[in-house]
């Protein structure tokens, strides 16, 4: 196993041959200075860049040391460096309830194209207007993975899962009124649900979903790899 011991990290330069990705930088708690280091070690090694909860002021500073950054303000991603292979095989559908849930959805979104993973999304379907979710059944159907994003009652993984024969992993947010208990009930409702083929994520956590589906989606493409 090897890594690089820059004193405040011990940075993951192996786990790209193991796990097929390079290591993340989770940058919430990281000072702009300790993500500086990080990402000039992954790119020394010539490694594809992601840091996830990058805060605007954080991604200034950033700007000043490397001129290649792509950020998204709205999910709080920052990319560079080597793009990993495009995976020509397998579909990730990312769908949410509701617009207070698209933060985690783009976070999504771009965790699963920096992969290389095919996306398509389709927001604001959740089951409080159920005719809305209904009028996507058909284009549903088309995909090899799903990832449901939902805050309040979290009910919209569970009819989704009803709906599809592929693999549905539940996001549950933290947008929700007082007895929501910021994702809290969210998520137990997922992990109660009667719908079979569904997983569960931690609350907001969107770069886990797109993660988990990128191994399954990346398993479809080991022939072409090969």
């Amino acid at each position: 196993m090897k890594f690089v011991d820059i004193d405040i990290a011990k940075v993951d330069i192996d786990r790209v041959n193991r796990k097929g990705f390079s290591e993340v930088i989770y940058s919430s708690g990281k000072t702009a200075k300790q993500i500086k280091q990080i990402i000039q070690v992954l790119l020394d090694k010539d490694e594809s860049v992601l840091a996830t909860r990058v805060s605007q002021e954080k991604y200034n500073y950033l700007t000043q040391y490397f001129t290649d950054l792509h950020y998204d303000v709205h999910a709080e991603i920052l990319t560079t460096g080597r793009p990993n292979p495009e995976l020509k095989k397998g579909a990730l559908y990312v769908v949410c309830a509701g617009t207070s849930d698209l933060k985690i959805a783009w976070e999504t979104i771009d965790v699963a194209k920096w992969m290389g993973i095919h996306v398509e999304h389709i927001f604001d379907i959740g089951v409080a207007g159920l005719h809305r979710l209904l009028s996507y059944q058909d284009e549903l159907q088309k995909a090899d993975v799903i990832i449901a994003i939902a805050g309040m009652e979290g009910s919209l993984p569970t009819v989704v899962a009803g709906l599809v024969d592929a693999p549905v992993i539940a996001v549950p947010t933290s947008i929700g009124y007082g007895a929501n208990l910021q994702g809290i009930t969210t998520m137990l409702s997922m992990l109660t649900s009667c719908s079979s083929g569904m997983t569960v994520t931690n609350i907001d956590n969107g770069f886990g979903a797109a993660y988990q589906a990128g191994l399954m989606i990346k398993r479809m493409n080991r022939s072409d790899q090969s």
